[in-house]
């Protein structure tokens, strides 16, 4: 009998058909994939992605701004209250929604059947402008000579995780990235030891939907927001023994060195990306970040020009500071969420909710104004006030106002801005935006535009189509822009 053959080494073992067609089809497909990630590139750039996703990049044109503060009023602030004043309202007070009027779809259902209610507010002209500002922002209405006021905006959500979503993001339904994603994404961060997009809450409590306001969606992880905390201590273990930071960059280097052996053999896995990308920030933050996150390093003249003297702006007045120090050192996009958790959500009583919110906001926001524009920053940083909607000219529970996404008000400054000016109205009782109406997808066009982004051209492929942060619409809202 002949003796049986040596059996060959597992390396040179014959494949089965199913192994070989396996190996030699996905071979050919990775081939494939290659060139065509070789090809993709950057919406609009002819050559290959830059192996960091967050290195500056150039902007479609020379932008009037580098980085944006968007002081977020979550909840939705009363247009007919502050930079809105309806005198016909006041005649109508206590009467039924005219008969002339579309009936809207309201959030609470009764409330378009409800009386209308006035406010109660005294409404004044201020600076060379002019710009109508009620006495609940005395402060701010300092400033008017610097705002775009934008009286007719409109919004497609309802209630308020489908707005704030929207107002975020572009759409009223989770899942796409947030305007400051689209930014970092274009753009790059300017600044190697801090995020380049930041989010700082006032309350403990998150804005509806959470942290998908700050979130990619489809885009690689890399580019979200980076939430910082309430309070004093917004980053949490900044100040490790000298010993113990030499120990983390020895465990950081060996992590780093597992991490991107993983990750060649998973090239699409972002979430790995970002981690690898957060690591190294976090142990460059331990170093720098200690100093911006230091308040006690600004004047007292400075913290009591943001209300950090006051027990009721500190806290908000305390964001606001720290947002200037951010862009300061090259953060691109910084979001102030004022009343974080729906706070200023006033159904049943708008007089006590917006005297309380507005005076804990007003010093902040001006403070900010002002000490970016002292320190030659207005000009390059655009500052936006708004929320997801305005509220109704009818009311609920008596003397509260429902959600109004029909006709409500924004205003931005400085980054490209011509202040002192008003764009688009309300009917006369604020109920629907009728005159250069102004959608999400037009504020976040603008937005981008300022940052020397063309919406329609700052696109991601995605299954094959090319996405883009004004979805299928927006418009650059031209009037409000110098030159």
């Amino acid at each position: 009998m002949n003796a049986s053959p040596t059996p060959l080494p597992h390396r040179e073992l014959a494949l089965s058909r199913r192994d070989f067609l396996t190996r030699g089809g996905g071979g050919l497909g990775m081939l494939a994939v290659l060139s065509l990630l070789e090809r993709e590139g950057r919406a609009g750039e002819t050559t290959p992605a830059v192996k960091n996703p967050l290195t500056p990049r150039e902007p479609h044109f020379r932008g009037t701004a580098k980085s944006v503060i968007w002081c977020f009023l979550d909840g939705g602030p009363s247009h007919l209250d502050l930079f809105d004043p309806k005198p016909e309202l006041k005649k109508l007070d206590g009467k039924p929604l005219p008969a002339t009027f579309k009936r809207p779809v309201t959030a609470m259902g009764r409330t378009a059947y409800t009386p209308l209610l006035a406010s109660k507010r005294t409404f004044k002209r201020h600076g060379k402008s002019g710009l109508w500002v009620s006495d609940w922002y005395p402060e701010i209405a300092t400033c008017v000579d610097d705002l775009a006021v934008i009286r007719s905006c409109h919004a497609d959500g309802l209630n308020h995780v489908g707005s704030v979503c929207q107002m975020n993001t572009g759409s009223i339904l989770g899942g796409r990235p947030c305007l400051g994603a689209w930014s970092l994404y274009g753009l790059g961060s300017v600044s190697e030891n801090l995020p380049g997009y930041v989010v700082l809450l006032d309350y403990p409590d998150d804005p509806p939907g959470g942290s998908r306001n700050w979130g990619t969606g489809f885009m690689p992880a890399t580019y979200q927001g980076t939430r910082f905390r309430d309070g004093k201590t917004p980053i949490l273990y900044l100040d490790p023994p000298q010993k113990e930071v030499e120990r983390q960059r020895g465990k950081l280097d060996f992590i780093q060195t597992l991490n991107h052996r993983h990750l060649e053999q998973r090239a699409h896995d972002s979430e790995l990306e970002a981690r690898i990308a957060a690591y190294e920030l976090a142990y460059r933050m331990q170093k720098h970040a200690p100093e911006v996150v230091d308040l006690s390093r600004e004047s007292a003249e400075t913290q009591k020009l943001y209300g950090l003297d006051r027990k009721e702006t500190q806290r908000y007045g305390r964001n606001c500071l720290l947002a200037r120090r951010l862009v300061e050192r090259g953060v691109r996009f910084v979001q102030l969420y004022s009343g974080s958790g729906s706070k200023w959500d006033a159904h049943s009583d708008v007089e006590g909710n917006h005297a309380r919110y507005c005076q804990e906001s007003d010093r902040p926001i001006a403070g900010l104004l002002k000490d970016l524009k002292r320190r030659g920053l207005l000009d390059s940083t655009l500052v936006i006030w708004g929320g997801e909607f305005g509220r109704t000219p009818m009311s609920e529970s008596g003397k509260g106002r429902d959600h109004n996404p029909y006709g409500f008000t924004i205003w931005m400054a400085g980054g490209g801005i011509t202040g002192g000016v008003v764009h688009g109205a309300t009917d006369e009782i604020g109920l629907y935006a009728v005159e250069n109406r102004v959608h999400v997808h037009d504020i976040h066009a603008t937005i981008l535009h300022c940052l020397g982004l063309d919406h329609r051209k700052l696109t991601y492929l995605l299954s094959g189509r090319e996405e883009r942060a004004t979805i299928n619409g927006g418009q650059v809202i031209q009037p409000i822009l110098k030159g």
